[in-house]
Parts: structure tokens; C-alpha cells; sequence
């Protein structure tokens, strides 16, 4: 088995074993504490540029299928691993992880104590850092990683959408999702800043024509469509530089129609309203974060994966926090006091994760509910 090397950007060095694509990556590398659900991580748009550390160690043991995978493409950097993955052990594995990594072209170095790396990452922060293949080439990645600019201030949104808009015909197929029962399908127009799958899934199964469009679509055309409900989406990068969203988002907020977003969406939504958002030390990336939802005062354990967050100070007077994290006390969700907006900065679609958060979905469908029958009197 071929030595890989990991370099971290304050010149830490761990040599272990390269069961993935052989090519060298850089990128920032986090962590991520989710004991399930590595195929759901691996395959979500939000981390492109970056490379994972995974905690829990047996990764790659239930090997892979086709229904977890939350895009057609592969974004990760890289991915680091404790141990050398196992032979799949389960029904549902069309795939083994080894071979998964090398048609999608993911590099992987294992053997390593990651939570370790972890410890690094959290007494340091989010860093720049380098898998490689040969020692010889140490010193040349040192003074490349020197010059890797890492995630803030870069537009990474536009750069996993789509490039042209689609119907979503797929429904959800690990549970039976519960369907609000409706006289009239919602049309849902869905902005792609790196959507994953299971959301647009949820959407499907709780009677909703989901259009998925590309991340520069001008409001105008959005309203073209004549939707019920927009949603935005999950996606990489930093969300300042999108400019071409925020506008839109802009526009689209004095149309009275409901719009929902989550993670990146989230944040363009708070952008959008005059908000600002900041960079985080090391982000949330797990499946076991708490949450509380300050309406209800229940506390729900949520899937997590961003780096950035809204900054509390900015957020305008029109808005009001509906979720804090109870790790760190920041915003986790916010809803406009007199217009149908509302976002989320977690991951309320599960995959992977607990479904705690699930609600929003259906908090969604009333809004646009109440909508339409607004319209109708």
C-alpha cells in the first residue's frame, strides 16, 4: 500500500497509507465527529475545498450504494482516516470504499490518529493543508501551502451548481416521509448552490414540483416560474462574494412569496436582509450538535456542516433568532416578523443525522399554504 503524506499549514507532518486517488490535493481541512453517514459527507457539495477528518474510525465498513449519494459529483478535497477501511459488511453495498474513492477520484490517507488532528484543529483552527504522495515533494508543498489562499473570501457556489434548471422527480426512500395532504401540488422553485439530494427529496415526497435552477438565476426569471415557494439551498465557500444571490434574494423579498433557506442559504438569506456573516474558528461538521429551538424551548440534535455563521450584531430588527446552538450560542435560525422567510443554518434533511429538525419542512408547505389561500380571498 502506497505511503501518503498529510501536511498541516503549521508544517505538522503525518505519514500513513493511501487507499484512495493518487494525486496530490490541497485544500482546508476540518473535522467531522459523525459517527453514520460518511457516504452522505463525502458526496455533499458544502465541501468542496476541503478536506475531512473523519473522528469516528470505521469509516468505509458498510461500503457504499447509490441511493446515499447526495450529488452525481465528487467536491471533497481529500479525506482522513484512522483506519485502513474493511471489507463492506452489509446489505444494501453496491460498492467497497477503496474502489468508490478511485472512480470518483477522492484522495484518501488513512492510519492516522485523527482525533488527534482534531485536537489540532481545534486548539489552532481550520487550516490549509496538503496530501501528498512523496516525501520528496515535502518541502514544494510547505511553500505551496504558504500561498493557498483556503476558503474565505472565495465564491464557491457557482461553481457546483447546475448549469441548466431541471425537474426533480426522485421522492425520499429511507422512511416514509409524512405528507401534508393538499388539493394543489406546490410549485417549488429550488436554487442549486450545492443542493443535496435528500432535500430535494423531502420536497418531492410532501407534494411539492420541485425546479431546481442554476446558482445565477435573476429573480426575474424565478418569478417567471410563478412559484409557491423558493428555497435555497446548502453550498461551499464563503457567503459574502455571492453577490449575483444576494441581489436576487433581495428582489425576491418584497414578492411576498415563502421562502425557505438552509445552511448557505441561510446565511445569503441574513445577507440579503443587511446581515453580515463571519468565518468561524473551526465550524460545526457532525450529526450530534444540540440545538434549541427558542419558540418551542426543545432542545433537537442536528446535522451540522458550515464554517461561516451570521454575525449576531448585524442582524436587522425585521428578523428574529428562532434557534440557538447550545455549543457556542450562535444563531442556528432566523424568521422575518411579518414576511413568510425563515432559515435554518443546520441540516434539517438527516442525511446524515437525526430527523429532530424535520418540521421545518412542513413549517415550509403551511407557509406556502396560507399563501394561496391569502391569494384566493
Amino acid at each position: 500500500m502506497q505511503q501518503a503524506i498529510l501536511i498541516l499549514e503549521n508544517e505538522k507532518i503525518f505519514y500513513g497509507k493511501s487507499i484512495g486517488y493518487k494525486k496530490d490535493s490541497f485544500g482546508e481541512i476540518v473535522f467531522n465527529t459523525a459517527m453514520t453517514g460518511y457516504q452522505e459527507v463525502i458526496s455533499d457539495p458544502s465541501y468542496k475545498n476541503q478536506i475531512i477528518t473523519f473522528t469516528y474510525p470505521h469509516i468505509g465498513n458498510v461500503g457504499i450504494n447509490k441511493d446515499d449519494q447526495e450529488s452525481n459529483s465528487s467536491y471533497v478535497s481529500g479525506l482522513v482516516l484512522s483506519e485502513i477501511p474493511t471489507n463492506p459488511s452489509n446489505w444494501r453495498s453496491t460498492e467497497d470504499f477503496t474502489s468508490y474513492l478511485i472512480n470518483k477520484k477522492i484522495v484518501c490517507i488513512a492510519d492516522l490518529d485523527t482525533r488527534y488532528i482534531a485536537s489540532l484543529i481545534r486548539n489552532k483552527g481550520a487550516m490549509s493543508a496538503c496530501i501528498i504522495h512523496d516525501k520528496k515533494n515535502i518541502n514544494k508543498a510547505k511553500k505551496k501551502l504558504e500561498n493557498y489562499s483556503g476558503i474565505s473570501g472565495t465564491e464557491l457556489a457557482s461553481k457546483v451548481s447546475v448549469t441548466k434548471k431541471y425537474l426533480f422527480s426522485e421522492k425520499v426512500f429511507q422512511y416514509e416521509e409524512k405528507i401534508l395532504k393538499s388539493d394543489k401540488k406546490f410549485k417549488v422553485v429550488a436554487y442549486d448552490f450545492g443542493v443535496k439530494k435528500n432535500i430535494l427529496r423531502i420536497l418531492n415526497s410532501m407534494n411539492c414540483e420541485v425546479k431546481v435552477v442554476p446558482a445565477k438565476t435573476t429573480s426575474d426569471e424565478i418569478l417567471s416560474f410563478n412559484p409557491d415557494g423558493i428555497f435555497l439551498s446548502n453550498g461551499p465557500g464563503d457567503p459574502e462574494p455571492c453577490d449575483f444571490a444576494i441581489k436576487s434574494i433581495k428582489d425576491l423579498f418584497n414578492c411576498n412569496i415563502p421562502i425557505f433557506g438552509i445552511c448557505l442559504g441561510h446565511q445569503l438569506i441574513s445577507l440579503a436582509s443587511g446581515a453580515k456573516t463571519k468565518k468561524m474558528k473551526y465550524g460545526h461538521h457532525g450529526a450530534n450538535h444540540p440545538v434549541l429551538d427558542l419558540e418551542t424551548e426543545k432542545v433537537m440534535i442536528t446535522s451540522q456542516n458550515h464554517g461561516f455563521v451570521v454575525d449576531e450584531k448585524t442582524l436587522p430588527k425585521d428578523f428574529k433568532v428562532t434557534h440557538r446552538s447550545l455549543f457556542d450560542n450562535t444563531i442556528q435560525g432566523i424568521k422575518h416578523k411579518k414576511l413568510p422567510i425563515f432559515s435554518f443554518q443546520g441540516h434539517p434533511e438527516a442525511c446524515p443525522g437525526p430527523q429532530d429538525v424535520n418540521y421545518l419542512f412542513e413549517n415550509f408547505i403551511n407557509f406556502m399554504k396560507k399563501n394561496i389561500n391569502a391569494k384566493k380571498k
